[in-house]
């Protein structure tokens, strides 16, 4: 096509709008037009090129920035799933073959919901807790700059030998001295035994001083500690000596006040607590210690005497009978059990066959055989943890477990609650600390009936039963004082910063899934939990559910 032809050629060179070049002006002339054409279009095509780029650069640079603030909004509220890893790990089928459990899946503290009910097999290795996994501790985990004033543990005891055995078959062969040749084992084994033979320069309340500090009996004696249990909390130990190093909560020079250990006096409970604080504090002076002794399960002290509480009990124990006698599946499986062992149903229901059951099952140990008869099965041991979900489900329903832990529970709830307020006033800025310093770390050693009651008056209800070596961890934390054109909040918070509670259930934070901080409203201004949610909560909250203001009311004049 001809240049006069060509409609478009006046805008492409620029003439639009002004006077046309004639076509019969000299060749240089439109040589000079077309090359600067050529300038002005090159120029706009590098200066759009660099636009785009700065623009592209722009984007990255601010997207990466949302993204950074994203995630760290994400972990501050929690909103990060932070669950413990577990490995792959074998199991025994019910049909006698074996299974594995899905590599590194991400079991909660809180399952969710499924349709199909849960695997009573894979919630009996659970409750074990063998200690050949890895696991992720979340305690220590703070926004920037918060300080760790205070930890409280509550723990249950480890794996021990059965308090009930099966009629007519042969008790389980497991050895309860320790050894480091034997698995499981700890780094720490062998340097744990030989600390504890220097037990004698520590202070003992009566009558701990005449308990073994370590499980000594080559065939277990009932309920004694095992192997597995003090490896179990060598372990926990650890993991919160990793946890809390960088924090500074017991210095090396820590003063006697400061550590606060207590247990009831069962052996694998003193061993337990034994065996977490060497792992927490390896090598701790002796001298130092106390260990004092809680005569109670319930940790309740000298304020243990609540008839409501006794009557909620009583109601809580006849629920779970009328809901056992009514499952015909379970009547029927005692029968089968009965009739394979030869012995009458009543006594087989009596010896409490699960106890003796789970010690098989958490061994590796085959389950029992008498000589004339048959072998007890998977089966029929999946029969009976599938009755225990199953009253789990009934309590939580029902309620009476929870009014019953509410009681059970305030007398250690309450003492954790002062020493923390303790705590946090003499963090408080310009206050002369006490010469020999507040409890900054306290550890209790219980059982099940101690765990699974404080689980509930959190309002924890759908926690898991507490596993052989759980654990619960209360902290303290104090946010930064307010700084200059920053907004006050309160009188006395500019200067000290606020202080906040978490609480944690076997390495998982539940903070807002308590009663005290369910309804809490979590911003990035304030990510964690009020202490004072917690402590309005233990002083007057927690008695509404039975009608009652405080405990001396709930205990003796209202029944709920």
């Amino acid at each position: 096509m001809s240049l006069r032809h060509n409609a478009g050629f006046k805008c492409l060179t620029g003439l639009c709008g002004s006077a046309a070049l004639p076509l019969s002006a000299p060749v240089g002339r439109w040589h000079e037009l077309w090359s600067g054409w050529l300038t002005v279009r090159d120029a706009a095509q590098s200066r759009d090129k660099m636009l785009a780029r700065n623009r592209f650069l722009l984007l990255v640079v601010v997207g990466g920035a949302l993204l950074a603030i994203i995630s760290l909004s994400l972990q501050f509220l929690n909103l990060i799933p932070t669950t413990p890893i577990v490995e792959e790990q074998p199991f025994k089928a019910i049909d006698g073959g074996f299974g594995v459990a899905l590599g590194k899946s991400r079991k909660r503290v809180f399952p969710v919901l499924h349709i199909q009910e849960p695997n009573p097999i894979l919630e009996a290795y659970g409750y074990c807790n063998t200690p050949n996994h890895t696991e992720q501790a979340w305690e220590g985990h703070s926004p920037a700059d918060y300080k760790l004033l205070s930890v409280h543990v509550m723990i249950r005891h480890g794996d021990r030998y059965p308090l009930y055995f099966i009629p007519k078959t042969r008790r389980p062969s497991i050895d309860c001295t320790l050894s480091g040749s034997r698995k499981p084992t700890h780094p720490l084994l062998k340097s744990f035994i030989s600390h504890m033979s220097q037990g004698g320069q520590g202070h003992w309340e009566a009558p701990l001083s005449s308990v073994p500090r370590l499980p000594n009996h080559s065939v277990c004696e009932t309920g004694e500690l095992t192997q597995t249990g003090v490896v179990q909390h060598l372990r926990n130990g650890q993991l919160l000596q990793q946890a809390y190093k960088h924090h500074n909560l017991l210095s090396p020079d820590w003063a006697p006040r400061q550590l606060w250990v207590e247990t009831t006096g069962k052996g694998r409970t003193l061993q337990s607590g034994l065996a977490f604080l060497y792992g927490f504090l390896p090598n701790f002076d002796w001298s130092k210690l106390t260990v004092r002794h809680q005569w109670s399960t319930l940790y309740c002290g000298s304020a243990c005497d609540c008839p409501a509480r006794n009557r909620y009990l009583d109601e809580e124990q006849r629920r779970q009978y009328r809901l056992r006698v009514a499952d015909t599946e379970l009547e029927r499986n005692y029968v089968d059990m009965a009739q394979t062992l030869g012995v009458p149903t009543r006594q087989l229901r009596a010896a409490n066959p699960v106890d003796s059951l789970l010690c098989h099952l958490c061994h590796d140990l085959s389950f029992p055989c008498v000589p004339a008869g048959g072998c007890l099965t998977m089966a029929q041991f999946a029969v009976i943890r599938r009755q225990q979900l199953d009253d789990e489900a009934d309590r939580r329903r029902v309620g009476l477990y929870h009014k019953y832990a509410i009681l059970a529970m305030y007398p250690y709830l309450n003492r954790t609650a002062s020493k923390m307020e303790r705590v946090a006033k003499s963090s408080e800025a310009g206050r002369r600390p006490r010469a020999a310093g507040e409890e900054v770390f306290t550890l209790s050693s219980a059982h099940d009936v101690t765990v699974a009651p404080l689980l509930s008056a959190l309002g924890l209800e759908e926690a898991r039963f507490p596993r052989f070596a759980a654990r619960v961890v209360f902290e303290l934390w104090r946010s930064p004082p307010t700084t200059q054109g920053q907004p006050k909040k309160k009188a006395g918070i500019a200067k000290h910063g606020e202080v906040f509670i978490r609480v944690l259930y076997n390495g998982e934070d539940v903070t807002f899934h308590t009663t005290f901080c369910r309804s809490h409203e979590r911003r990035a201004g304030q990510p964690l939990c009020p202490l004072m949610n917690f402590l309005s909560f233990v002083r007057r909250d927690m008695f509404s559910i039975v009608n009652a203001t405080s405990y001396q009311d709930a205990c003796f004049t209202h029944s709920g």
